[in-house]
């Protein structure tokens, strides 16, 4: 009897510390608005460098953003953003992250390990112990967003860290085109969905190389893998990020691609990817307004182009439905031109119509998939004027002048 009750008394103590650890890890993030993790079910499909970057474009936005690295075993962020060899300080029993930028601070394992050649053969709970430290004894401070980099595959980081933060936004799930790697992601997908972590979107990554010198595309791996693992979990698809020589020099230099190579090609493709994720409600927002319409209008000097693949930008035209009139107008410089992209960029802006001059029967195809109906054949004139002649069903089409 008395061992019953010594078992009972151990237990309602574990409950209490439970309870009080819970609260200091509250009151530790309460100040931090969106916390968004990197996952991935494979490694080296560049996840790290999808959070560093991420981290660094949002900082770049004016938000104040944390980075926090929560790969025990192989911890990547320290290098990526040259901090190696910087030391933690510790100031009124909290842990002081290192300061990147103005608007960045990072901690990683990496900074507590004076060898970087030393192999940490930690078991889990030595793992969740020093999650929950990153977690409750860091002097976050008032941050718009935490990135989380996981380390690949779905065990006992993850878990921790999802089961510490409690409600976090969501996660960003990286892979590669291959199935090879798509197959192991998919289990990832699977693993937000058991603990009920939203997944906000997927990044396919290394998607193709484009040659520098003749601008050819190839598709080293194969297959558009990411966007179909999203369609088929039924899941955002961010887009797709191609192998650029200058981001993995950039990565071993320690300077974050996306700030260093801002004008580059490749720098506004992932501006493209992650700028759905700058608000974490951004599904709410696309929810809201699914029964609202938007028509594009590619344009060149004002007027409809020819061929929306050379357009200079497009004008987003807002419609009240009710009264079928313009509501609002908004001009847009698309992303690079490179196959697929514009689609997917135009859905992001939650556009239903796009009305052209001229298409081709692949984009066509894309602009479908993406659930935007395409109308072709109009003649050049004003954003406005097109649009209130679709509205009233006398927009006058001619031939398709790009059907191949």
């Amino acid at each position: 009897m008395a061992k019953e009750m010594n078992t009972d008394q151990i237990n309602e103590e574990q409950k209490v510390q439970m309870q009080a650890e819970q609260e200091q890890i509250k009151q530790n993030m309460k100040h931090i608005k969106h916390q968004i993790l990197v996952l991935s079910g494979k490694g080296g499909v560049g996840k790290s460098s999808i959070a560093v970057n991420l981290a660094v474009w949002l900082s770049m936005q004016g938000k104040k953003v944390g980075l926090l690295d929560v790969d025990i075993h192989g911890p990547s962020i320290p290098k990526l953003l040259n901090l190696e060899g910087r030391k933690l300080q510790g100031r009124e029993n909290k842990i002081e992250p290192i300061v990147y930028s103005d608007t960045l601070k990072v901690m990683s394992i990496g900074f507590m390990i004076q060898d970087e050649n030393a192999a940490l053969i930690w078991r889990g709970p030595m793992k969740h112990h020093v999650i929950k430290q990153f977690v409750s004894e860091v002097s976050w401070g008032d941050l718009d967003y935490l990135i989380v980099d996981c380390p690949p595959g779905t065990g006992d980081e993850p878990l921790s860290i999802v089961q510490l933060l409690g409600k976090a936004d969501g996660a960003v799930v990286v892979t590669t085109p291959q199935q090879l790697a798509v197959t192991d992601v998919k289990k990832c997908l699977t693993f937000c969905k058991q603990l009920n972590l939203p997944v906000l979107g997927v990044i396919e990554n290394m998607a193709g190389f484009v040659c520098s010198h003749c601008n050819q595309r190839t598709d080293i791996f194969g297959g558009d893998g990411g966007k179909q693992m999203a369609k088929e979990f039924n899941v955002p698809f961010l887009g797709s990020i191609p192998i650029d020589p200058n981001m993995v020099a950039a990565a071993d230099l320690g300077k974050p691609f996306i700030y260093y190579n801002k004008q580059s090609p490749t720098a506004q493709t992932i501006n493209y990817v992650f700028e759905p994720l700058l608000q974490s409600d951004k599904q709410i927002e696309t929810h809201n307004q699914e029964n609202k319409m938007k028509i594009a209008i590619p344009l060149a000097q004002g007027k409809l182009t020819l061929h929306f693949g050379h357009c200079e930008q497009f004008a987003i035209i807002d419609i009240n439905e009710e009264t079928k009139e313009i509501a609002g107008r908004e001009d847009l410089t698309p992303p690079a031109h490179e196959p697929g992209v514009l689609p997917q960029w135009l859905h992001e802006q939650n556009v239903n119509v796009i009305i052209a001059g001229g298409m081709g029967q692949r984009a066509q195809q894309l602009f479908t998939q993406n659930d935007i109906k395409v109308v072709v054949g109009a003649s050049s004139s004003t954003p406005e004027e097109l649009v209130l002649a679709y509205l009233q069903d006398t927009l006058q089409t001619g031939d398709n002048i790009c059907d191949h």
